[in-house]
């Protein structure tokens, strides 16, 4: 067949279409006028195009209806829908009239609207076979505003938020501490309160609030670049375009910091992996449905974590080091003391008797240059007491913790919350607080544990050994489950990639891995491109949490399209409520049925048809 009659067949095809569409509008339009003539009172489409009942009614022409259509379009995939349209239209035409009137007005009223929504459908199909014939790209979603203007203001609002979330916690850390001082009236003293001696988080938050406004910003970009340049809207592009504003990473100086994210997305992306090929029954783990296997995953991570603390701590970011060290209550030189009896080196006896000298009523306690095992009255001298002092350690971490727990709950539910904070600020606050208790009891419990487990051993073994730090982890990770359901596989995905690094670092100093520079932004690059495309395209994939927090900084334009601004006024139409009721005005008392459906249902005040 020629091409000639090839477009003649498909515009025949997507004329008859639209055709049968409005002749089953006008002949629902028909039943439901003689449903009126017989005093049943519906709605119906136009009765001023009408004759009056007892005069004869005729159908007017169709083609009034359809001559701003064009029909030069391909409309094949319309035509394999047609055939259960014709049998419905058929069957509307050749069926007798109900048995009573109001079972006759409901069945017109249906009937009108299955009509309507064949018609919609049949302008949404040729609209997409003429923009795919003329080869134009598909529509922004950014319907006022250019792909410039859209790309920049993604930026600034999320710079903003992520700026804002950094400098909050900051100045509420600040607070707690000006507080625990006793130094109330300094919480009103802003000199004290942001001063840029004490609150320095300037620099940092700045970075911060580029990293996230750049690679918002620049995705938007990206997609717009790619959806016109390729003229088409695939996977493929969000995955290029994730891929590239993952650059944004290099905002972040430290090198350690951009591996920590990075380790921490390549977990989050092998989540998305997993639940996508399980879904599919691709691929499953025995045992992944056990509902404990979040807590297993949390512990295998802290087992590892605690060893590299006790044994390598320069695999541990130094933040990280910093933060377990003020958590627990065992003394830096002491875990110096430790490490270097498991590896049978000398231990340092200066440096532990410094510290030792500090502490009332220690100067009595023997020290050795090649102890089997350091003692409790080492680790713990201010107390002969191993259940005292793992009780003074659970309460201790508890009251240096909380203002931390809290500033981290608190300050994200006002500010990605701020809606709901100003509709029940009380409500916010007091969750916030309940969080930060049950957040703040887990993480005491876990220094508790892991004391304990530390001083078990010395009573009942006389060799140190390295394993036992990494069972102790494991052990006291089993804390976890003070936390709630939900959070546990937050926070044994937050762990594992500290627990990875750690490994890494192992692994690349005893060249196991070849040491790359700038890996890290390769592999987070390479992650974005990943994570774009299960939330675009496969969103139950990933975890409420984080799907919930990439959309908000994502401005949820992307993940929450609004209904592009360049369809016509048909579909615009066709997309409103079929039962809205306009206001009724005095000249309408008199035909307030009529009138109503007059202005919803009239064919002419469609435009375009």
């Amino acid at each position: 067949m020629s091409n000639v009659q090839s477009e003649t067949l498909t515009s025949s095809y997507s004329f008859k279409s639209v055709k049968r569409c409005l002749f089953d509008i006008l002949i629902s339009e028909s039943r439901s006028r003689q449903a009126t003539a017989n005093g049943v009172p519906i709605r119906i489409l136009n009765p001023a195009r009408y004759a009056p009942p007892n005069q004869e009614f005729t159908i007017p022409s169709i083609s009034k209806y359809t001559h701003h259509i064009p029909f030069s379009v391909d409309a094949e995939t319309l035509v394999s829908k047609m055939p259960s349209l014709s049998k419905s239209t058929s069957s509307s035409v050749a069926s007798p009239p109900p048995s009573t009137d109001a079972f006759d007005g409901d069945a017109a009223e249906r009937r009108l609207r299955e009509a309507e929504d064949r018609l919609r459908e049949a302008i949404e199909e040729l609209q997409r076979r003429q923009r795919r014939a003329k080869m134009l790209h598909p529509p922004c979603d950014h319907a006022d505003e250019s792909c410039v203007a859209n790309a920049i203001g993604n930026l600034c609002q999320s710079f903003l938020l992520s700026y804002g979330v950094r400098v909050g916690i900051g100045i509420l850390l600040r607070a707690f501490k000006l507080a625990r001082r006793k130094s109330y009236s300094s919480l009103l003293d802003l000199k004290q309160l942001v001063s840029e001696k004490d609150l320095i988080v300037r620099e940092e938050a700045c970075r911060v609030g580029l990293l996230f406004g750049g690679f918002t910003g620049s995705y938007h970009a990206l997609r717009c670049l790619l959806r016109k340049w390729r003229k088409k809207e695939t996977p493929f592009n969000a995955i290029l375009a994730g891929s590239i504003a993952g650059l944004s990473i290099l905002a972040l100086d430290d090198s350690n910091r951009r591996r920590t994210l990075a380790l921490y997305l390549l977990a989050r992306l092998a989540q998305c992996a997993y639940n996508s090929a399980k879904s599919k029954n691709k691929f499953h783990l025995w045992g992944s449905s056990w509902r404990h296997g979040d807590s297993l995953l949390f512990a295998l991570s802290c087992a590892q974590v605690m060893y590299a603390f006790v044994m390598r701590p320069e695999s541990l970011p130094k933040s990280y080091q910093d933060f377990i060290q003020k958590t627990g209550p065992v003394a830096k030189p002491v875990y110096k003391a430790v490490r270097e009896c498991c590896r049978g080196s000398p231990v340092d006896i200066a440096s532990l008797s410094s510290y030792l000298s500090t502490i009332k009523g220690s100067e009595f306690i023997d020290l050795q240059e090649y102890p089997s095992i350091i003692p409790c009255s080492i680790i713990h001298p201010s107390t002969k007491s191993c259940l005292a002092h793992n009780a003074y350690a659970t309460s201790a971490t508890f009251r240096k913790t909380f203002p931390l727990y809290f500033s981290l709950t608190f300050v994200p539910f006002v500010v990605l919350r701020l809606q709901k904070f100003m509709e029940a600020p009380f409500k916010t606050s007091w969750h916030a607080v309940i969080g930060a208790v049950r957040s703040t009891a887990f993480l005491s419990s876990f220094v508790g544990i892991f004391q304990g487990a530390i001083c078990m051993h010395r009573q009942v073994a006389s060799k140190d050994h390295k394993l036992v730090y990494w069972f102790a982890g494991g052990l006291a990770a089993l804390s976890v489950v003070l936390e709630k359901k939900g959070r546990r596989g937050e926070l044994g995905l937050y762990v594992l990639p500290r627990a990875g690094e750690s490994l890494w670092y192992i692994l690349v100093n005893r060249r196991v891995l070849p040491d790359i520079k700038n890996a890290e932004v390769a592999l987070f690059c390479a992650c974005m491109g990943g994570m774009m495309y299960y939330l675009e395209h496969e969103p139950d994939t990933m975890s409420p949490f984080l799907r919930s927090l990439i959309r908000r900084f994502l401005a949820s334009k992307i993940s929450n399209p609004a209904p592009p601004a360049n369809r016509n006024p048909s579909y615009n139409y066709l997309q409103t409520p079929a039962i809205e009721k306009p206001p009724i005005s005095h000249n309408q008392i008199q035909e307030p049925h009529e009138s109503k459906a007059s202005e919803k249902y009239n064919l002419e005040s469609i435009p375009g048809l």
